[in-house]
């Protein structure tokens, strides 16, 4: 790895959706990066595709690398010595730079048509050839340029690709990978609406801001020689390239909205914690020993990209649960308890009308430590907000159905019914005396109860449970 005096790096998206999982990585370990080695971390927004790039897509990607924490030095709402930073801003930097080329004869005007160039990707693909452009404008004469512009025919502006010899990418993380230049068409720099293609303005924009590193997926492994051909012919010195292997479904498919949600701003809505989500895309594709929980200070010290696996990452969102039922056992009750309440008023409206704020806190300090996400607090929590639970057949049949149940509930009941305060000691002293008197296990007297009172086989403790319910309901609902 070339010895840079300061490392900068950028994360470049383009606003066409949002900020999807895969793209969260890239920015992650372009930020990690940045930070390990002191250096710069720039946002720029590639929003020249100007049919699909939005306004909304926009926020949602700021918004998105807002909550994940990962803060820019120069971009977007910060500045910076090399903006613009929208790429929309930059169209006449492209356009001085592109004269150069021309200039040169390294760059041309192409006239050819939609319907001339599908023609050509037809016969190509008749012949089984990889399709090309064919070089139809590339000899046009001075003079059949300048006639053409004048008449305002619409044209692109194309790279002259040397068709012999070889571009060798020297990846990170793959090592050298090679491409020979003559399946490497004249691709397009400047489209017919004088906005640029991305290899071209990527190229411009990564010189002027001066990256010395990009780290980006490896679907744009491909795109990478036509840069460098580029970065050849204006003479410019070549940055790093480091290209991160894709993330897989657990059906080794690329990742998609058929695997479930990809938008990261998704996850915040489905009650998962960015420190959860952070930690969790750091270890698709990158690891620091059999270690599995990292603090971001911790991500920071340990990132390489000598360390970044050349396979891809399987996105299973069982280990991202794990990870996210960590974080949330970490946090002081007061932010569980104020993250839960929004998933709660929604699944059981009018909740604060029909319970004191100091129930709904018990009930959730209660399931606390059962939490994967926030929003697991509504289905876990339903029999406590329900005028009578829902008893699972499971629970019926392995702890209601067995003979004496309903004598030995009706005598718990009346236990229960003397008991005061009404408060988790007394009440598990009730259990035990009862189970003493009547010469039985506990457990064949708590597991009837919690079947009848939650209608589940699992529940926090029993005398939690109790407690919480209070005398009233726990006495209504042992009535069997």
């Amino acid at each position: 790895m070339v010895i840079h005096e300061i490392v900068r790096v950028r994360f470049a998206p383009s606003p066409t959706g949002y900020l999807h999982v895969g793209g969260a990585r890239t920015a992650l370990y372009n930020w990690l990066f940045a930070r390990n080695k002191k250096g710069i971390f720039i946002l720029r927004i590639e929003d020249t595709d100007r049919t699909r790039s939005t306004e909304e897509a926009v926020k949602a990607i700021l918004d998105g690398m807002e909550w994940l924490g990962l803060n820019w030095d120069e971009g977007p709402d910060v500045g910076g010595d090399f903006g613009p930073y929208f790429q929309t801003e930059r169209i006449h930097i492209y356009k001085d730079w592109v004269k150069k080329l021309i200039k040169e004869d390294k760059a041309y005007h192409c006239f050819c048509t939609p319907e001339e160039l599908e023609q050509q990707r037809r016969t190509a693909e008749a012949k089984k050839e990889a399709a090309k452009y064919n070089g139809k404008c590339r000899e046009l004469s001075g003079s059949d340029i300048k006639h053409k512009i004048a008449k305002g025919v619409p044209n692109v502006i194309r790279f002259k690709c040397p068709s012999e010899g070889q571009t060798i990418v020297n990846d990170l993380i793959r090592g050298p990978v090679t491409f020979k230049n003559d399946v490497l068409d004249d691709f397009v720099m400047i489209k017919s609406d004088g906005f640029p293609t991305y290899n071209f303005a990527a190229v411009i924009d990564d010189h002027l801001m001066k990256i010395t590193h990009v780290i980006r997926g490896d679907d744009h492994l491909s795109n990478t020689p036509r840069q460098i051909l580029l970065y050849q012919a204006f003479g410019l010195e070549i940055p790093e390239f480091a290209h991160i292997p894709m993330i897989l479904g657990k059906d080794k498919a690329r990742l998609s909205k058929r695997h479930g949600a990809t938008s990261v701003i998704e996850y915040d809505g489905m009650g998962y914690l960015p420190e959860a989500m952070l930690n969790y895309i750091a270890k698709l594709g990158w690891g620091h020993g059999d270690q599995e929980i990292f603090s971001r200070e911790e991500l920071t010290r340990f990132f390489s990209i000598e360390k970044v696996n050349k396979t891809s990452a399987v996105f299973d969102v069982d280990k991202l649960d794990w990870l996210n039922a960590h974080y949330i056992r970490q946090l002081p009750i007061d932010k569980v308890i104020s993250s839960c309440l929004p998933h709660l008023k929604a699944a059981f409206p009018g909740i604060d009308e029909q319970r004191s704020a100091e129930y709904i806190r018990k009930v959730i300090t209660c399931l606390h430590d059962r939490l994967r996400t926030f929003k697991d607090i509504a289905p876990l929590s339903e029999y406590f907000f329900a005028d009578k639970p829902h008893i699972e057949m499971a629970a019926h049949e392995k702890y209601l159905s067995k003979e004496g149940v309903r004598d030995m509930t009706a005598k718990l009941r009346e236990k229960l019914s003397t008991v005061t305060p009404f408060s988790k000691e007394s009440i598990e002293k009730a259990f035990k005396g009862l189970a003493e008197e009547m010469k039985i296990k506990l457990g064949e007297l708590i597991h009837p109860a919690r079947a009848l009172l939650t209608g589940r086989t699992e529940s926090p403790g029993i005398y939690d449970v109790v407690e919480i319910l209070g005398k009233e309901v726990v006495l209504k609902r042992l009535e069997f």
